[in-house]
């Protein structure tokens, strides 16, 4: 399903280019759960971002559905993303202006996929029947987080991304959020990467790869 290899990416700075990470190669399977941890700053979340189009690496090859999303030009990305890839962001950019409903359809109904009764099912797994009608900022972190989790998963993407998905949450909200995610993610039989500090939450999944000092251990 994901398939990286010899990816490097470098920041600017005045001194020259400041190596974030290279030569990283691994692949994640259809259905595969995988987690990514490091140090806060090693360039997990910019991995992340490599991965799902949203920023260019300097080199190396990210295969998603046999596509080579750095030879894609901007249009292609945004095309393959709304088709193959959901996100879950850490900071997770629900729209203000949309309704809980409108948000939780939105790549759904720009990809052509949305199945009003796996939307109905997600919304009743997730608790939001009653927050329809309500805009973003009229709900709880907890609650935001749902959504953002729903919004993600409504498109039945075959590769999720999630970014710290529990990362604002307590411990009992955290847990609670996870497990609702997880059984999710395995009944649309997608394959996940996701982004965590804790290594509770990377247990849950079925291997995890540590970034350190710019390379996977």
């Amino acid at each position: 399903m994901l398939q990286v290899t010899r990816l490097a990416k470098s920041h600017q700075t005045p001194q020259g280019p400041l190596p974030l990470f290279s030569d990283l190669s691994f692949d994640i399977k259809a259905g595969e759960s995988v987690a990514l941890m490091g140090e806060s700053g090693c360039g997990k979340s910019t991995l992340l971002h490599i991965l799902a189009g949203l920023e260019q690496a300097d080199k190396g090859q990210v295969l998603i559905n046999n596509q080579d999303i750095m030879q894609l030009n901007d249009s292609d990305r945004a095309l393959l993303r709304r088709n193959y890839v959901g996100v879950i962001f850490q900071q997770l950019n629900l729209i203000p202006s949309l309704t809980i409903a409108d948000n939780l359809a939105f790549q759904a109904r720009l990809a052509g996929t949305l199945d009003t009764e796996w939307l109905h099912n997600l919304v009743s797994t997730l608790g939001l029947e009653t927050l329809l009608t309500r805009y973003p900022a009229q709900l709880s972190g907890g609650q935001q987080q749902r959504v953002a989790i729903g919004r993600a998963l409504a498109a039945r993407t075959p590769l999720l991304f999630a970014d710290e998905p529990t990362g604002s949450l307590d411990e009992a909200n955290a847990e609670q959020v996870m497990t609702l995610m997880l059984a999710l993610v395995k009944e649309t039989k997608s394959s996940l990467l996701m982004v965590t500090h804790s290594a509770l939450l990377a247990a849950r999944l079925e291997r995890a790869m540590t970034l350190r000092q710019g390379h996977l251990t």
